[in-house]
């Protein structure tokens, strides 16, 4: 057998870009500022959101939920653009690897992702809060929590009916403590 020579990279046969150290400094500098830059987005973001969802009547775990759904999505956006900015991929293919991802997570959370947008409706639209009394299929009963993807309702019975929220939305759901909230609100005569 012959004998192997080691691969021995040298400086000398590299691009002038590649061998100047402000070079690195800059992609420091450059992924720090994607990092920060994405995290105020975020945080904006989540700030505008939970007060929305707090002013709807929405419960802790909700606000927690949406923050912790903005923040992976932060991660995600963190992530891409360091592999976009850092040159280990082109925006390109970071674009068409994250169309993959959202439309296999999208297929795949369809209900979820359904009840989640219900139940932001319902939010939005004031139709539901703790502590109101609803009627829905026949069992009667005070809400008792409000999620994202489902609303707790406890009838007078003491048993709990968790129903989701894309079932709320599809109704018919009749709110018997929001008729006169929601009459000044749509200015229902």
């Amino acid at each position: 057998m012959a004998a192997r020579t080691p691969f021995i990279v040298t400086t000398d046969k590299l691009p002038a870009d590649m061998t100047n150290p402000l070079m690195d400094i800059h992609i420091v500098a450059g992924i720090i500022a994607i990092g920060v830059g994405v995290f105020l987005v975020e945080e904006t973001l989540s700030f505008v959101i939970r007060r929305v969802a707090r002013r709807a009547g929405a419960g802790p775990t909700v606000i927690r939920d949406i923050g912790a759904a903005l923040r992976v999505v932060a991660a995600a956006l963190v992530f891409s653009n360091v592999l976009s900015y850092s040159g280990l991929s082109s925006l390109f293919t970071g674009l068409t690897v994250s169309a993959v991802v959202a439309l296999a997570v999208s297929l795949a959370l369809q209900t979820t992702l359904s009840n989640v947008i219900s139940g932001l409706l319902l939010f939005s639209d004031g139709v539901l809060r703790l502590n109101d009394t609803i009627e829905y299929s026949g069992a009667r009963g005070r809400v008792v929590r409000v999620g994202l993807r489902n609303t707790w309702v406890k009838t007078g019975e003491g048993h709990i009916a968790v129903v989701s929220n894309t079932s709320l939305s599809n109704g018919p759901l009749i709110n018997h403590t929001a008729a006169e909230r929601l009459s000044k609100r749509y200015a229902i005569t």
